[in-house]
């Protein structure tokens, strides 16, 4: 890519011109759809030429796949890599959830894209089985019988709080995170000592 380049407009741009289309794809994508919206709507909101749109990605599909990398490529690593919480706290810090927060972009992503082959489609399951795997990952740290079943009943439980909170334009995650402390009580006997900050001897 040249140091300076031409938008649709005749404006010369300085460079960032991937940044300016990833941030018009997080725009556009969230407020009217993937599937409503096209290159020439992106470009536009981008201000890059369509040229210089298919120099960064191959096409409009490459384009929904890196826009979905963009979101959480550590996998939670906010929740998940605290050392100042103890394994069961962590667990639950993964409903602190702003009920502002729009529906699960892989979610939304891999219902409109009606395509389990399209690349997006593939990553958005890959991120969803690599939550479920943290998951358990902090399920097996804290002491549970069957972390990976933990796992997955705590992955389902924020998918749903995610869809419900969306659909019924109400905060579902403080009950969803209610329902995920029974069942970690139940999976994990020892709770209460889990509860122990790292490094904090038991008396």
């Amino acid at each position: 890519m040249t140091e300076m380049e031409k938008g649709p407009t005749g404006v010369r741009r300085g460079r960032g011109a991937r940044e300016r289309i990833l941030g018009a794809s997080r725009q556009l994508f969230r407020e009217q759809g993937i599937n409503r919206t096209g290159m020439d709507q992106l470009c536009a909101a981008a201000q890059v030429s369509k040229r210089t749109a298919y120099q960064h990605f191959a096409g409009k599909d490459e384009l929904v796949a890196e826009y979905l990398r963009t979101f959480d490529p550590s996998v939670l690593s906010d929740v998940f890599d605290r050392p100042d919480l103890a394994p069961r706290e962590r667990l639950l810090a993964a409903f602190d959830i702003p009920p502002t927060t729009p529906l699960c972009p892989y979610i939304a992503a891999a219902v409109e894209l009606h395509d389990p082959q399209h690349s997006a489609s593939r990553y958005a399951r890959d991120y969803k089985k690599a939550v479920a795997a943290r998951l358990a990952d902090t399920a097996r740290e804290a002491g549970a019988a069957d972390p990976e079943q933990l796992g997955e009943q705590l992955a389902l439980l924020i998918d749903g709080a995610a869809a419900r909170t969306r659909v019924l334009d109400a905060d579902a995650f403080p009950t969803a995170a209610a329902i995920a402390a029974v069942l970690i009580d139940k999976a994990i006997p020892a709770a209460a000592d889990d509860d122990r900050r790292p490094g904090e001897a038991s008396s």
